[in-house]
This record gives structure tokens, sequence and C-alpha cells, in this order.
């Protein structure tokens, strides 16, 4: 798979499974990648979900709504349009991205009033499954199977931007490994092939011969003391005209 140019790597954190149920997002992460290469970009906002946080949610993510009742609510400007406008026309990326992800933001985002996202969406969950079929695909089985360091994650657990850096090296192995980032846009790649051909360069004139005259007189007086069965002497009649005629 060839990167686009541009993608970005989200994630949500929620209150429960289901937004048809009246959940909400909580946190909201992403992670910019350039050409396949993680650039150092990143969104990340704290959402207050207008609601509780059931206790089973909380134990994934430890976000309460003691702790989120202060932060913006989604619809607000530096939730929803900021994170709105660092994605931009980028492709998206998201580990069950299809199924829940873009479906509860795509929620919240109708419920502001605001248009759904038409990204293309690339699910990491469905890329794994096609190349490691009937092998575990969640996160951490992927960052297990590619050496991916989840260390803070153990420590600190489940976050949304934490989760999304986590994921963008996961797609990175999931799509070439260390070759990410090396490819180049197409106008590029077509200026370092025309620089490379360039015009064939014409030969200035002829190839100046290494043989001396003397040391010419010396070879033909030595071929005629070999006699006219020498193989020298075919070679004069036969090869040597053919080898001047290619030059």
């Amino acid at each position: 798979m060839v990167p686009f140019m541009r993608q970005i790597v989200f994630d949500l954190e929620t209150t429960g499974f289901r937004f048809d149920e009246g959940h909400r997002i909580v946190e909201i992460g992403g992670v910019e990648l350039v050409r396949g290469a993680i650039t150092g970009k990143s969104f990340h906002a704290y959402v207050n979900p207008q609601r509780d946080v059931p206790k089973g949610a909380f134990d994934v993510h430890g976000l309460s709504y003691a702790f989120l009742k202060d932060f913006p609510t989604f619809s607000d400007p530096s939730v929803a349009q900021a994170f709105l406008e660092f994605v931009g026309d980028a492709e998206l990326i998201a580990h069950n991205g299809k199924s829940f992800d873009l479906p509860f933001l795509n929620d919240e985002l109708t419920a502001a009033g605001m248009a759904k996202l038409s990204n293309q969406l690339v699910d990491t969950l469905h890329l794994a499954r096609r190349r490691f079929p009937g092998a575990p695909a969640s996160l951490d089985a992927l960052c297990a199977r590619f050496g991916v360091d989840t260390a803070a994650r153990e420590r600190d657990g489940h976050g949304a931007l934490l989760d999304s850096r986590l994921l963008a090296e996961v797609y990175i192995e999931l799509t070439g490994g260390a070759q990410a980032g090396l490819d180049l846009d197409a106008a590029e790649e077509r200026a370092i092939r025309d620089r490379s051909r360039g015009p064939a360069r014409k030969r200035p004139g002829d190839r100046p011969r290494l043989v001396t005259p003397a040391e010419a007189a010396a070879h033909a007086a030595f071929i005629a003391e070999l006699g006219d069965a020498a193989i020298w002497r075919r070679f004069e009649t036969e090869l040597a005209p053919r080898a001047h005629a290619a030059e």
C-alpha cells in the first residue's frame, strides 16, 4: 500500500460502546503521518460528555465525570471544529474505525449540527485480520507482534492520544515498516528520473590509439614470421574489419 501524502491516526474514548444508546465521547486523540512517517504533530482534547461515566468505561480509561465536567463539550469550537481543522482532507486511520470510531464521531458531529466526515478511512483491524488470519488483532496484540513499546499504556492505561501514537507505529509496520516515509511524490520522482536520464552524450572524437607506430611495426614484423597459418592472419582478414565497423 502506498501511503497518502497526509494521514491522521485517531482514537476515541467514550462513556460506552453504542452512540445509539446515548453514550458520548470523552476524549479525542490524533497523530499526523506524512508520507507514512510520524511528523510529531498531534491533536488532543478531553470532552465533557454531559452525562455520567459508567464504571465499566471508567475502568478502561480512568476518566470520571468529576474530572471531565470542567472541559468543553464536543460542540465547542475548541473540540469539534479544532479537530476538523486538524484533520482537513487527510485520510483517516483508526482501529475498528469503520464500526466504532467513525460512526461515533459522525453521530457527535450530527448532534452538533455539523456535517459528517467524508474522508477516506483505513481500518487497521481489517488490515491486521487480512494479513494475519486467525491471529489476535487487538492493538495490544499488534504492538506485541511488532515490538512496539507499550510501557506507557501498561503504566497509565488507555488514552486517546497514547493509543493513537501506538496505532501509528503499528500502521507503519503493517504497511511497510522501515520503508515508511521514503516514498517521493510523483512530481519529485519524475524530476529525479528526468535528471538521471538526460540527453545521450556524443563522443567528441575518435578514441586515441594506445599502440605507438613503433609498437605496431614490431608487431607486424612478429606476425610475418609466424606464417600464413597463424591465427593472427585470420584476425587481420576477418575479425579486425568487423571490430572497426562496430565502433
